[in-house]
């Protein structure tokens, strides 16, 4: 088997409070992996930091080492549009980006190239629409 993430020492702060503690993690690819344990121990924090989904959160801070495919995921040159294109992410509950609805609702059309205002907007005004928000 080839490992596919790999966490080193990783350590996950919001400000002072530090969510995670040095997980090493290699998990295997085309292996299913299951992380259990209570609310609040930091499964969700380990997941968000897999595919950089906490970066806009004010006083995030990862320490140690993500690797991807053996890419270190905060290395230089790396995209993370591009890298949540190919970490996904399925949450038992709606957890949208720390950003507005509008932009929310815009991520995906982005990501996959829709660039002008005026598309953007009729987009997310028609899903809003069809939400009846």
């Amino acid at each position: 088997m080839s490992i596919c993430v790999e966490t080193k020492k990783l350590s996950v702060f919001y400000g002072d409070f530090q969510a995670l503690k040095s997980v090493s993690l290699a998990l295997d690819a085309n292996r299913v992996t299951a992380l259990i344990g209570p609310s609040g121990c930091g499964k969700s924090t380990f997941l968000k930091a897999l595919n950089r989904m906490n970066d806009l959160v004010d006083g995030y801070r990862p320490e140690g080492t993500i690797l991807l495919a053996g890419e270190d995921i905060y290395g230089p040159g790396i995209d993370p549009i591009t890298l949540r294109g190919r970490v996904g992410m399925v949450f038992q509950k709606p957890n949208p980006f720390p950003m507005s609805v509008y932009d929310n609702i815009a991520y995906g059309p982005r990501i996959h190239g829709a660039k002008r205002k005026t598309e953007l907007d009729e987009i997310v005004e028609r899903t809003l629409r069809d939400s009846a928000l």
